[in-house]
């Protein structure tokens, strides 16, 4: 079975949810490879102010801006928990 979301044909969790929220996840969340800390100050600017529109058209009734406001910071408090998977040792669960 296929799955389309505004005509696009969607091949997995992630896209579906890109597609059908109208969400980057990696901006709001960071990507999962490195990260220069210029790129990501730059992407965490980006974000601050796609969240803060999303935010001011939900309160303005927009109400799936203000669900995508809510996802959108969500995926915001997910970046601490995958830095910090970063520092453990491949295969040994110790801190780096």
């Amino acid at each position: 079975m296929r799955t389309f979301v505004a005509g696009h044909e969607v091949f997995g969790d992630l896209e579906f949810a890109e597609l059908a929220l109208g969400i980057d996840v990696d901006l709001f969340r960071g990507p999962l490879v490195f990260e220069a800390d210029d790129e990501r100050a730059a992407r965490e600017d980006a974000a601050r102010d796609v969240l803060a529109d999303l935010r001011e058209m939900g309160e303005a009734g927009d109400e799936i801006a203000g669900w995508d406001a809510l996802y959108a910071d969500a995926l915001t408090r997910t970046v601490p928990f995958l830095r910090s998977v970063r520092g453990l040792r491949s295969g040994t669960g110790e801190a780096a």
